[in-house]
């Protein structure tokens, strides 16, 4: 990616995870040292699978994106909903080859653009900064520690027997994540259906009756959690 590109993004890379601590100004010549490619993509185009990644992690910079599982039937599960700023593909940058599962993958969920790293160079570069090195490794095992807490939170609302249940588990974590009653949650309902494992008709009906009994109301992904909602947790 050239000089002129990577100014585009600086103040969305500044705030990425994997660069906390860096200075802005640093950022350029950093990007260049890691063999920075800026990418687009069509809605719907693969974006990454675990066989080819090659040491590679995307940050997306337009657009979003969803990190899946795809069965051979065709089925999906949705693990994650990337949105501008988002790291991904740490997992498989990181994991030796014999441990990464064929079946997961990046896909646009809408026109998008990703800039590509290789993350190998943090180790490789001859000149890189010592500091920068440091603040690198160290970002990066906190990135996969937020998202294997975030995957136990994920189990957790999977855990529920019903379709009710995982709805108010998972509305209940979005309303403390935001410290508010009243949020917005990253799916539309189908994207929630696959994320929380459900039929999306049944989580629809589900949504309903929870209106009906006065605990949410919502619109589209606009959610608010009632009084009523409180008094179950």
């Amino acid at each position: 990616m050239s000089v002129p590109e990577q100014g585009l993004y600086i103040d969305l890379l500044s705030q990425c995870r994997l660069f906390y601590g860096i200075e802005p100004n640093a950022l350029s010549p950093l990007l260049t040292q890691l063999g920075a490619q800026r990418r687009q993509y069509a809605k719907n185009a693969l974006l990454l699978r675990p066989e080819e990644s090659h040491g590679r992690i995307g940050i997306l910079l337009e657009g979003r994106a969803y990190v899946q599982r795809e069965e051979y039937s065709g089925a999906r599960t949705l693990l994650t909903e990337l949105e501008p700023g988002d790291l991904f593909g740490e997992a498989f940058a990181c994991a030796p080859d014999t441990a990464l599962p064929p079946d997961i993958c990046a896909r646009a969920a809408d026109f998008c653009a990703v800039l590509w790293l290789d993350f190998g160079q943090v180790l490789r570069h001859p000149s890189l900064d010592p500091a920068h090195k440091t603040a690198l490794v160290s970002n990066m095992l906190a990135v996969l520690a937020e998202k294997d807490l975030l995957l136990s939170r994920r189990i957790g609302h999977l855990s529920k027997r019903s379709t009710r249940e995982k709805l108010l588990s998972y509305l209940f974590e979005q309303s403390q994540r935001c410290g508010s009653s009243s949020f917005l949650i990253p799916f539309d309902r189908q994207a929630l259906a696959d994320y929380l494992c459900v039929d999306r008709s049944a989580m629809s009906a589900a949504l309903s009756r929870l209106r009906a009994e006065g605990l949410i109301e919502y619109h589209r992904s606009q959610f608010t959690l009632t009084e009523r909602f409180h008094e179950l947790f």
